[in-house]
């Protein structure tokens, strides 16, 4: 494939689709069944289970472990060592592999080193996790979460600054975007012609 690069220490295992331009760096693991886009960036040690979906431009960094279940949309950053969960009650000595529990990871998302996804969480649109936290819940867009367990303690910009609502408009100090907020806390991004 045009500008792949896959170092020689890693293991690609059959059937794999790893898209054009995406770099796999020392000692990783991408077992069967896994898509990676366009543009990715695998940093070194990681491991993606099967059956894992990474959208274009997902930048993996060292030591990340994402199993089973998860799906991440384009744009994603999963920060050192994160590490997502697929099993809600693991036991070593009780089979739970038909349990599975789909994680989605929404355009965008920023999860900080050594965060842990719990299995059955959508992380929302541009959301930002802080480094350490435990996620077990839902995010909406464009939340900043962090904490054990994680807690939303306000709002991002797709650039990441944090957003500020007055009267329900918030306008991104560093890139000028503006959202708007609604009485359900839901936020989104303002169109301009």
């Amino acid at each position: 494939m045009k500008g792949q690069f896959i170092h020689e220490s890693s293991v690609i295992d059959q059937p794999c689709d790893i898209g054009e331009n995406t770099k796999i760096w020392h000692f990783t693991h991408v077992m069967n069944d896994v898509i990676v886009g366009r543009n990715c960036s695998i940093g070194q040690n990681v491991f993606i289970g099967t059956g894992v979906i990474l959208g274009d431009n997902v930048k993996v960094q060292n030591n990340v472990s994402i199993y089973s279940g998860v799906i991440c949309e384009d744009d994603v950053f999963l920060g050192p060592s994160m590490v997502f969960t697929n099993v809600i009650n693991p036991r070593s000595f009780i089979e739970r592999k038909d349990e599975f529990r789909l994680t989605l990871v929404k355009k965008g998302a920023s999860v900080g080193a050594n965060a842990t996804i719990v299995c059955g969480t959508t992380i929302g649109r541009y959301t930002f996790i802080g480094a350490g936290s435990v996620v077990t819940k839902d995010t909406p867009d464009f939340s900043f979460v962090y904490g054990v367990p994680a807690r939303q303690m306000g709002w991002v910009c797709k650039c990441s600054d944090k957003l500020v609502f007055n009267n329900g408009f918030a306008r991104c100090s560093s890139c000028g975007l503006e959202y708007k907020i609604t009485d359900d806390n839901v936020v989104s991004e303002i169109k301009r012609c």
